[in-house]
């Protein structure tokens, strides 16, 4: 009897685990929490299509500085073809303002590159994993490391590296007319895959903002000429933007406790709204800058960058 009941109980306890492991959420394809309700499908969002485009009025003025660093914007990147660390940048940034000064939508196939024109059109292929996408290029960066370009939420989801932070990657600029078939070609001359970051970096969670807001049409000058401010400050790393300056405060006082005390809420009007960003600063170089955003990557932020002004 004693056997029999032991079987039973066994039995039970297998059939509970089994639920158990039934009922387990699996892993959110979702960004954190705080920004407007993800589409109901990310994959669904379609790549960003080349289409001709005169250069911005905004964000492309022949040199500018970040850092300490002076960087050259490109006069053609026709042909340009690149390898590097891919990062993303999502919920701290989401609604604003962007170097060609379009908000920045997180939910869109868009990224930001130090140097190519904009708006340019590359297409990003992860050498960990073969993934291809298309992105429109409207913003500046990545400031820190060697990272060749930051990618919205809903590129670096499609192509795999939103768990990891970075991923190898190859960009290729691409032209009017230019369609996925391209995807073969790139395929062909591609290298061997290379193995992803194994540092995994946790997304940020932030309190809700609003919906971003409506992009402004890009004039057409060319603002080599017509606008020398690029609208980033070189000095400071933004970590949040927040509808609520008590959330900034919460941020803030998370960062002291972590030995961050140099951290400041700036308040800014985005249309007819008002943020308040908590930006790390003033830093002297990029290595300052480097090591704040590696402290910050630590403390599960994994997104900061220079602050546009």
């Amino acid at each position: 009897m004693r056997r029999a009941a032991s079987i039973l109980l066994l039995s039970l306890l297998v059939l509970q685990g089994c639920t158990l492991l039934r009922r387990a959420p699996e892993t959110p394809q979702r960004p954190p929490s705080g920004v407007p309700k993800p589409p109901r499908d990310l994959d669904s969002i379609p790549d960003a299509i080349p289409r001709a485009e005169p250069r911005s009025r905004y964000g492309n003025p022949e040199t500018y500085e970040v850092f300490g660093k002076k960087y050259r914007v490109m006069k053609s990147a026709r042909g340009h073809i690149e390898r590097g660390l891919a990062s993303w940048y999502g919920p701290g940034f989401h609604a604003e303002r962007t170097s060609s000064g379009e908000p920045y939508d997180m939910y869109s196939m868009t990224a930001a590159h130090k140097t190519l024109p904009i708006p340019s059109y590359v297409r990003v292929t992860h050498l960990g994993n073969g993934r291809s996408i298309v992105v429109r290029v409207n913003d500046r960066g990545p400031f820190v490391g060697n990272r060749i370009i930051d990618l919205s939420y809903t590129a670096a989801h499609k192509l795999g590296m939103v768990g990891t932070g970075t991923a190898p990657v190859e960009i290729r600029v691409l032209q009017p007319g230019d369609t996925r078939s391209d995807r073969t070609a790139a395929a062909a001359t591609a290298a061997p895959p290379l193995a992803p970051p194994a540092v995994v970096v946790p997304p940020l969670v932030v309190p809700p903002v609003a919906a971003p807001l409506i992009a402004t049409p890009n004039a057409t000058l060319n603002a080599a000429v017509e606008t020398p401010s690029l609208g980033i400050s070189s000095r400071f790393l933004q970590t949040g933007s927040f509808g609520s300056r008590a959330n900034a405060e919460t941020m803030t006082r998370r960062l002291a406790q972590s030995g961050i005390r140099n951290a400041v809420i700036r308040e800014a009007r985005i249309g007819e709204r008002v943020v308040y960003r908590v930006q790390i600063g003033p830093l002297d170089n990029a290595v300052e800058a480097d090591d704040m955003v590696e402290r910050l990557r630590l403390l599960g932020v994994p997104d900061a960058r220079p602050a546009h002004e």
